[in-house]
């Protein structure tokens, strides 16, 4: 498992679904909710930021020794 951002944040209060919370946590391996969440956001972010590089060169490129 990745360990979350180590840079201080602002605490904020949201509603949360503690149970897929939990889950999180257990499945992550995660210390704790707040890391899950952090390293849940962090995923969701690199996901979208490599689906739009892909969007964005889809079809452009050609692999290499694709001639063979």
């Amino acid at each position: 498992m990745r360990s979350a951002t180590s840079a201080a944040g602002k605490a904020t209060s949201i509603r949360l679904n503690t149970k897929l919370a939990d889950e999180a946590v257990r499945l992550m391996g995660a210390k704790s909710r707040t890391e899950a969440i952090h390293v849940a956001l962090e995923e969701v972010v690199a996901a979208l930021r490599f689906k739009k590089v892909i969007k964005k060169y889809a079809g452009k490129g050609e692999f290499a020794n694709s001639d063979e």
